[in-house]
């Protein structure tokens, strides 16, 4: 198929690369013309393991492309893909003044049938709002006049009755953790499509069929991906509730480990124990210094903000996000704990970005420590694979460093805030010698072995044990 992508973000620019993986003809498109010259280029705009090999394989191949002409995208693609942003608006609200701004584009350059596929993490009833601006756009162009705005949307199931500009809007919420976001797109967990159209979903599962049955390089030798289908509301409330859910099992296990702390047990021990029952499971109960990035806190904003907007009171996502943003505090509390006063000394955090295998520090707890850190008077210093660059924009006064040994030298204490796989291969030994006499080690992720961090010499707390 000929497929447009319209945002080349995160979600964006994974997807379009992994729909032209599979066989499909992909043009990327985004308004930042610097962005579009540095992709012709070659360059990437984010950190995600694997994709720029996978970009670069793809344009060689001809089957994808990158542009900043909408219009010409759209009309030569019978599937468009929005995945623009939506980011957290002034009442906690999704701002979907780009997905906005996008549909009305759609419009006014649509000349034959397309289906239209809402990625962008979106409110309940966008499908439907989405479909009003595409009419609205299209009834803009020259010489159409008030015609096309007097047609009356169809009935369910059917397609946008426009002439032959006719489209179909779909919901197909995307479910990628970055760091992992190529395996998530070429192996699903299941494939998501809101739709009341025969002839739009008949498209999607077309589209998809390559991942449904697996058939692709590199694909997995296993049992047919779910494909389901279900209506507009629905598809885009599961994108909610499955963030929602996630970020709250985090705060659970972040809740068990403070109560765990105060009885003497593990919560290491504890989240084995019960992620063993099925109807549980141990993804996710991981106890720490609380979640960020840029999903979790936007979509659960947004979740509080469709509830209030529908009357209900969501007390269990007001208590996931309190207990988060105390969770925060946590490795605060250890430090002072142990270095009494925190004015004049030296902290150094072990990774920067919100979760390892990325460069995003949106929201990253270990830009919300340095904040809290500095406020009090103390100098931090921060380390991380490939996120300082950004942190350091988000963090003026944290100083990073290209070396881990370096940024430990002369520190109080080092707080590991984010586990990155490589920090398993650190000299800890090395890194203890080059501390101040404190030795403090704040095991953020709960990370490295208790007993051996304490035979090394360290002053070692970890979260809940």
């Amino acid at each position: 198929m000929r497929i447009c992508v319209i945002g080349t973000g995160y979600v964006g620019l994974v997807t379009g690369t992994c729909l032209a993986h599979i066989g499909h003809d992909v043009m990327c498109v985004d308004e930042h013309v610097e962005k579009i010259a540095g992709l012709n280029r070659a360059e990437m705009p984010i950190y995600e393991p694997g994709l720029a090999e996978m970009v670069n394989t793809q344009r060689a191949s001809g089957r994808l492309a990158f542009s900043t002409d909408v219009a010409t995208a759209v009309q030569r693609a019978d599937t468009i893909f929005i995945t623009v942003g939506t980011p957290t608006g002034e009442h906690g609200e999704a701002d979907l003044s780009a997905v906005e701004r996008v549909a009305r584009e759609i419009g006014r350059s649509l000349n034959t049938y397309k289906v239209i596929v809402n990625k962008s993490t979106v409110p309940v009833g966008s499908g439907d709002w989405v479909a009003m601006l595409v009419r609205e756009g299209l009834a803009t162009r020259q010489g159409v006049g008030s015609a096309w705005k007097a047609q009356r949307p169809p009935e369910d199931g059917a397609s946008e009755a426009l002439g032959p500009a006719s489209f179909d809007v779909v919901s197909c919420p995307e479910f990628l953790r970055e760091g992992s976001a190529i395996h998530d797109s070429l192996h699903p967990d299941r494939i998501v499509v809101g739709s009341a159209s025969p002839r739009a979903l008949a498209h999607m599962r077309a589209l998809y069929l390559p991942l449904i049955e697996q058939r692709f390089p590199g694909a997995d030798a296993r049992s047919p991906v779910p494909f389901v289908v279900t209506d507009l509301n629905s598809a885009e409330m599961i994108k909610y509730a499955a963030n929602c859910f996630l970020a709250t099992k985090i705060s659970f296990i972040n809740e068990m480990a403070n109560i765990c702390e105060r009885v003497g047990a593990d919560v290491t021990a504890v989240a084995d124990g019960i992620g063993l029952d099925h109807r549980i499971g141990r993804q996710f109960l991981q106890a720490g210094i609380g979640w960020g990035g840029s999903c979790f806190p936007k979509d659960l904003l947004a979740m509080l903000q469709i509830a209030r907007e529908a009357g209900y009171d969501a007390s269990l996502l007001k208590a996931t996000i309190d207990v988060n943003q105390s969770q925060r505090l946590v490795p605060l509390l250890k430090l002072q704990q142990h270095l009494k006063t925190l004015k004049g000394k030296t902290i150094g955090l072990l990774g920067l970005a919100f979760k390892p295998e990325t460069d995003d520090v949106r929201d990253a707890p270990a830009l919300s420590l340095a904040q809290q850190l500095l406020q009090r008077g103390a100098a931090v210093r921060g380390y991380d694979p490939v996120a300082s660059a950004h942190a350091s924009l988000l963090a003026p006064g944290l100083k990073v460093f290209d070396d881990p040994y370096t940024m430990a030298e002369g520190c109080d204490a080092l707080v590991l805030a984010t586990e990155w796989p490589e920090f398993h291969s650190l000299d800890l030994g090395r890194m203890r010698l080059m501390m101040n006499q404190h030795h403090v080690f704040i095991d953020g992720r709960n990370m490295f072995d208790p007993p051996l961090m304490r035979e090394l010499g360290f002053l070692y707390v970890g979260i809940g044990r």
